[in-house]
């Protein structure tokens, strides 16, 4: 049965995508190349934690969204989306691995006419030098000519209630300027405004200045955490100044880490482009180093306050509290949580965890005790470290129950709790 719509990756990209797309009536397609994501939403689970409940999950069925194995069903749309994911690889490049298996798949049955877009997030210069090169040695056909490609950055912000698909602008570069028209056709479908870009490239580098400008942010506040806890400066009450100021002034927030699918991309490391300029964006660096620094700054803060109240740390009971990247959501992807309860571990602690969303939670594959009455592991336990703050914390209650609060996220009420 013919559709509207392929999306090719049904991760944290695709499956968002493909709920706007049925939203709007768009006939839609799920195709992934791990058959292990087509046998979770078969059984009515998603196959990436946080990205789509199971009540959206059925709506999208009921109106329409069909994921498949079958690759022949690329070769019976008229639009087709890779959503495939890019994990860091050891030396902090992305792995294209996912996209050229993308593809690869698509080209094979790739007709003219099509729209082909890739929203994963990547290096400047891969949709060209990369995406298109396998599209047209598979297909035989021309991108440009025959077909149509582009990029478009994800702009996906999990749980946000208020900037959702629909009224979240939409950038998008094309190969040519009837491919950014043809894009733009398409997205205009799914949101209120779409941004034109000079061109792919434009796009993609759209994306690694959003996502190191978030990295870099971070970095400066963590870094004032520390400077401020050390000259016994309350940084939460500088930051509620500061964000008062109605110009040049973007609030940030430290914590014991980042996390997220956005990982920092730095355009100066591109292995496979000769035409790489080789200079790498030194503060991107710089704030990587900082941000990677932050949950050992935590174990530090946490050795120093349970020393100040006559313990060690071996032995020590700790209570770690929302294990997740974001609160009100079920997705730990890149927690500092993990982390942070390893050494915890490796200082002979005895770690125990809560998270309203995640029942099972293991630090190098060996299960960590779930507290079942929060109030009462509090209590027990010799620090409580608030690593996430979901809403349905009471913070004010948790203050006064905890023998010892560590709150990293500057949550509780001033004074309640010791703060970053």
């Amino acid at each position: 049965m013919p559709a509207d719509l392929a999306v090719i990756g049904l991760g944290h990209l695709g499956l968002p995508l493909a709920q706007a797309a049925v939203a709007a009536g768009v006939q839609t397609v799920g195709y992934d190349t791990d058959p292990r994501a087509y046998a979770e939403l078969a059984a009515g689970r998603t196959p990436v934690e946080g990205s789509l409940t199971a009540s959206d999950l059925r709506r999208m069925l009921s109106g329409g969204f069909r994921p498949t194995t079958d690759p022949a069903e690329l070769g019976r749309i008229r639009t087709a989306v890779i959503c495939a994911p890019t994990p860091l690889g050891a030396d902090r490049t992305l792995d294209l691995t996912a996209v050229g298996d993308a593809a690869r798949a698509l080209a094979a049955r790739l007709r003219p006419h099509t729209t082909v877009l890739l929203e994963s997030a990547v290096q400047p210069g891969t949709t060209e030098s990369y995406v298109l090169p396998l599209l047209e040695e598979g297909s035989g056909l021309r991108a440009g000519r025959d077909f149509h490609l582009a990029y478009s950055p994800s702009r996906l912000d999990p749980g946000n209630r208020t900037h959702v698909y629909a009224n979240t602008p939409k950038v998008i570069g094309g190969l040519t300027p009837a491919c950014t028209e043809s894009a733009a056709t398409f997205y205009g479908r799914l949101t209120d405004k779409v941004v034109r870009a000079r061109g792919p490239r434009e796009a993609e580098m759209t994306k690694v200045l959003e996502t190191n400008f978030r990295h870099v942010n971070i970095a400066l506040v963590n870094e004032m955490a520390v400077l401020c806890h050390d000259l016994g400066v309350d940084l939460w009450d500088v930051i509620r100044c500061a964000e008062t100021k109605p110009f040049g002034f973007q609030p940030f927030r430290p914590g014991p880490g980042v996390g997220g699918h956005g990982a920092p991309v730095d355009p100066g490391y591109l292995p496979y482009n000769s035409r790489t300029p080789g200079h790498p964006l030194r503060m991107v660096s710089l704030a990587q180093e900082i941000n990677d620094r932050m949950p050992q700054y935590v174990i530090q803060r946490c050795a120093t306050l349970l020393n100040e109240h006559g313990k060690s740390v071996r032995g020590a009971r700790v209570l770690l509290l929302g294990v997740t990247y974001k609160p009100d959501l079920a997705d730990q992807e890149a927690s500092p949580a993990r982390e942070i309860g390893a050494r915890l571990m490796d200082m002979g602690a005895q770690i125990g965890y809560h998270d309203p969303h995640v029942l099972d939670w293991r630090v190098r594959e060996l299960p960590v005790p779930r507290a079942d009455s929060l109030y009462e592991a509090a209590s027990s336990a010799d620090l409580t470290v608030l690593l996430q703050h979901h809403r349905t914390y009471d913070l004010q209650g948790l203050a006064v129950k905890a023998q010892l609060l560590l709150d990293t996220r500057g949550a509780t009420p001033a004074g309640a709790a010791h703060r970053l």
